[in-house]
């Protein structure tokens, strides 16, 4: 039986690029996002690609459409925390509003669906949840601070949720990329010019594909997936 993974933020750049490498390696895909014609496309390139593929748009600041969601998902074996924006202001600068909209999507938005996968995983003897965090969980970075906490909050988030779904069988992993190829380091690094080195959005996808394939007996904490032209992260 095919394996069902969930995606979230999965229109576009590292959820796209997900997407795509699991329906490749034989899963079934619910994706989900609030744009509806590039969600639209990623399916079709899912499909292409053999997957049977669900489109559920979601507001991940709203629970009851979280709730909703995982409920016309069914059982799912994957849950991808994809999903996260960024407003990038220094401290002195950084508006209430937009600290607490960054938290809502990429930390309270995460935990709600990690608190629906378990439920679920609990009932069907198992699962894996994968959460996508970022170097900027790791080291502090100028001019991110709402977003550098709420990545900081995401692996905080997993290393409880490894401790919780250890005796349920189910595991769970986060991945800290390093600047990727999308346009959201276009906003928050405006001093980088040259993406040929930066990582690609394929790489990340990668990293999940991996996690994926890991026996049972084994398990991974975290992924950090650093440009090779960047400091060490250890």
């Amino acid at each position: 039986m095919k394996k069902k993974g969930l995606i979230t933020g999965a229109s576009r750049g590292i959820g796209n690029a997900i997407a795509l490498k699991l329906a490749e390696n034989g899963y079934d895909l619910i994706l989900t996002g609030r744009d509806v014609p590039m969600l639209g496309s990623v399916k079709d390139a899912c499909e292409k690609r053999g997957a049977e593929v669900g489109v559920h748009t979601a507001d991940l600041s709203d629970e009851k459409e979280i709730t909703d969601l995982f409920k016309k998902s069914g059982a799912i074996d994957l849950l991808v925390n994809n999903a996260g924006f960024g407003i990038f202001d220094a401290i002195e600068d950084i508006k209430l509003d937009d600290w607490q909209a960054i938290q809502k999507i990429n930390v309270e938005g995460a935990l709600l669906c990690m608190r629906e996968a378990m439920r679920s995983m609990k009932k069907s003897g198992g699962g894996r949840i994968i959460n996508i965090s970022s170097v900027v969980g790791v080291k502090g970075y100028p001019n991110q601070v709402a977003y550098g906490a709420s990545k900081h909050a995401l692996l905080g988030l997993t290393k409880t949720a490894i401790e919780e779904g250890r005796d349920h069988n189910i595991r769970v992993h986060a991945i800290c990329p390093g600047g990727v190829a999308t346009e959201m380091v276009k906003q928050a690094r405006p001093d980088l010019t040259d993406f040929s080195a930066m990582i690609q959005p394929e790489d990340v996808a990668d990293a999940v594909a991996y996690l994926c394939s890991l026996p049972h007996t084994i398990t991974i904490d975290c992924i950090h997936l650093r440009r090779a032209a960047s400091p060490q992260t250890w």
